[in-house]
């Protein structure tokens, strides 16, 4: 219950924290349970008490430190690692319980109720090595290449070698239940075939299309934990990894609306955002015009409404402190300010909900991609923060773009544009931004935080 209410009060900014502390209290709960309540069929408790509670002290203390030292801007990498820890735990149980079924096997008359009971386990086993283990990897390399540690990387005919495997993996599993192999070299052949599946699924995709790719592994890490549910019949196991893996699932969907992509394409590995996919449709041309300070500061202070796009250069340049405060003093000249929130801003859904409501900007203020882009052709001006990709209007009309079709905050309809960037670097999908060149856009060149703060400063002396 406390896992449901928790996911339910996660929908919505305000009840958020709350949310994932009564998840977390749960969470708790059912592990002290488990240790000092659960009995097996011979009505043994648990054993090796010291070994438990040592490994809860450790987990503990190294995910507190984890989580308390990780910048906002890493939070997608860090989601990824976890994700992938969950994923190598489901495996590593799953290897545990093969172990103990063939000791049972060596040691044990089977009788056909056994017989049956083993196939059963048998299916499950498999069903969490897998996806446990294609999720630990394909994780592990997701964080790799957020961190900027693993660059893209593809083979010839990348699409064929990975549905090749993942032939394999299904074949070998279905050929390991019926009997046809089996022993513990085929058991770790699909084990490794699984690891290789994994790394080479996620290898390819580029940075832009990754959270869809954590997302969807999320998902398979709450499916291997339900497995988990059911081989040692515990309903907190199994509840628990159905509603992961039903709420990764739907986010993933979500992002993929959001991104215009394919789960087809996501399953095949056949992702754009990558080098090559960035290659064509990646220069818009032209010449850009640069606005001062103080002209920013004039067009703001003076205009009725103006709309604040924020993106990863903002989190990077840690301004949405000085960004609130901007909006602040612009509230008290009458000026009406809102912010719009594209649904994979700053690479993952809700990071700059999260982000902005660490410097107490109102939830009422935060404006969905749909709600808010009726609105743009009634504003005087869009400050756009450290964003690129998600108000690209190549999205909408150039067919060669690798975002073409993917849904963006539509700023181009406003007065007046002011981008606010560190250089004319392209953005995370490596292509070029076909807004700095249009006649109503302005850019606003250099760190984040540094030119919020001048030009906080410029709108007071006005």
């Amino acid at each position: 219950m406390t896992f449901i209410l928790g996911l339910k009060m996660l929908s919505k900014p305000d009840t958020a924290r709350n949310g994932n502390l009564i998840a977390a209290a749960g969470m708790v709960l059912a592990i002290f349970a488990t240790i000092f309540l659960y009995k097996d069929s011979e009505g043994n408790h648990l054993h090796n008490l010291i070994w438990i509670f040592l490994a809860l002290a450790i987990g503990t203390v190294i995910g507190w430190i984890m989580a308390k030292r990780v910048q906002m801007t890493a939070m997608p990498q860090m989601v990824s690692f976890f994700n992938g820890m969950g994923g190598a735990c489901a495996a590593i149980i799953s290897i545990i319980e093969y172990n103990h079924l063939n000791h049972v096997l060596a040691t044990t008359t089977m009788t056909p109720e056994m017989s049956a009971s083993y196939q059963g386990k048998i299916l499950i086993i498999l069903a969490g090595l897998i996806i446990g283990t294609v999720s630990f990897s394909g994780s592990i390399i997701a964080y790799g290449k957020l961190e900027g540690k693993i660059g893209d990387f593809s083979i010839k005919g990348q699409q064929v070698v990975n549905i090749g495997l993942l032939l394999a993996i299904l074949v070998s599993s279905v050929l390991f239940y019926l009997g046809v192999i089996n022993g513990t070299f085929w058991f770790y052949i699909i084990l490794l075939v699984s690891v290789m599946y994994g790394v080479l699924f996620v290898f390819p995709i580029g940075g832009a299309d990754m959270p869809v790719v954590i997302s969807l592994l999320n998902s398979f890490t709450g499916v291997a934990a339900a497995c988990g549910g059911f081989l040692y019949n515990n309903y907190v196991m199994l509840i628990g990894g159905i509603l992961v893996g039903s709420a990764g699932t739907i986010l993933t969907v979500s992002m993929c609306k959001a991104m215009n992509r394919s789960l087809l394409n996501v399953l095949v590995g056949n992702f754009g955002g990558g080098t090559a996919a960035a290659s064509t449709g990646s220069t818009a041309g032209g010449s850009t015009k640069e606005i001062t300070k103080s002209d920013a500061a004039i067009l703001m202070k003076y205009a009725k409404k103006v709309v604040i796009v924020p993106g990863y250069g903002l989190a990077v340049a840690q301004a949405q402190h000085t960004c609130h405060e901007l909006e602040t003093i612009l509230e008290e000249s009458g000026v009406e300010v809102k912010y719009a929130i594209h649904p994979v801003a700053g690479r993952m859904p809700g990071h700059m909900n999260v982000l902005l409501a660490e410097s107490n900007v109102s939830y009422d203020k935060l404006i969905e991609m749909e709600d808010i882009n009726p609105e743009f052709a009634t504003t005087d001006v869009v400050l756009v923060v450290g964003a690129n990709d998600v108000v690209n209007p190549a999205a909408k009309t150039d067919p060669s773009s690798p975002i073409f079709g993917m849904p963006i905050l539509e700023v181009e309809n406003a007065k007046n544009v002011i981008v606010m960037k560190r250089s004319m670097k392209a953005g995370y999908a490596g292509i070029d931004n076909a807004l700095f060149y249009q006649p109503k856009t302005y850019m606003l060149f250099g760190d984040a935080k540094d030119t919020l703060v001048k030009l906080v400063n410029e709108v007071k002396s006005l």
